[in-house]
């Protein structure tokens, strides 16, 4: 694999680009501080925009590291911020991966977030090197399983109580892409 880091990307409506301090504002109105959007995250909604520049921080100093890869959301037509997508839990060996999002409620069901997902998986695959892209999500959530499967992923199966989210113990469902699957389905 070959990290580059966050770079930014661009699709139709979305511009990703690494997050500045300036974002805190829209980041903490627009979807961190909302308990509907982090309902089924492993992190509590900001109480207040002082965790989410203390997060923000934290954010643009890994943006020094090529293997960190966290895009802001941008609305190219208005330029407002809507949300992240973010890949982690690194596996070398296989050249693995999984890929994390979420957004702010006023966007959802606009087909904005398989938009910003199709562009980091084919920056991840075509770029990086990576060969396997997964993501899971909480068994009470099946509309982001539904992203998962726009970005062309397969159920690979649900682990039974095996992890944690706001809601507690849940059932996880995993989904995974494979570079030879990316580039048939192009």
């Amino acid at each position: 694999m070959d990290h580059k880091g966050t770079v930014s990307l661009e699709t139709d409506r979305l511009l990703l680009r690494r997050f500045v301090l300036e974002d805190a504002g829209a980041m903490y109105g627009n979807w961190a501080s909302d308990a509907a959007v982090t309902k089924f995250l492993t992190w509590p909604a900001h109480a207040s925009v002082d965790v989410t520049k203390k997060v923000l921080a934290s954010w643009i100093a890994a943006y020094e590291r090529a293997d960190f890869y966290n895009w802001a959301m941008e609305l190219k037509q208005t330029g407002e911020l809507i949300g992240n997508i973010a890949v982690g839990k690194f596996r070398e060996d296989i050249a693995s991966a999984e890929l994390g999002y979420c957004m702010g409620t006023k966007w959802w069901g606009q087909g904005l977030m398989p938009e910003a997902g199709r562009a980091v998986v084919r920056y991840l695959f075509d770029e990086v090197g990576f060969n396997r892209i997964a993501a899971v999500h909480a068994v009470g959530n099946p509309k982001s399983g539904r992203v998962m499967q726009k970005l062309g992923m397969r159920y690979e199966g649900t682990l039974r109580q095996a992890g944690v989210c706001n809601q507690g113990v849940i059932d996880e469902v995993w989904y995974s892409i494979l570079r030879d699957e990316y580039r048939a389905r192009r």
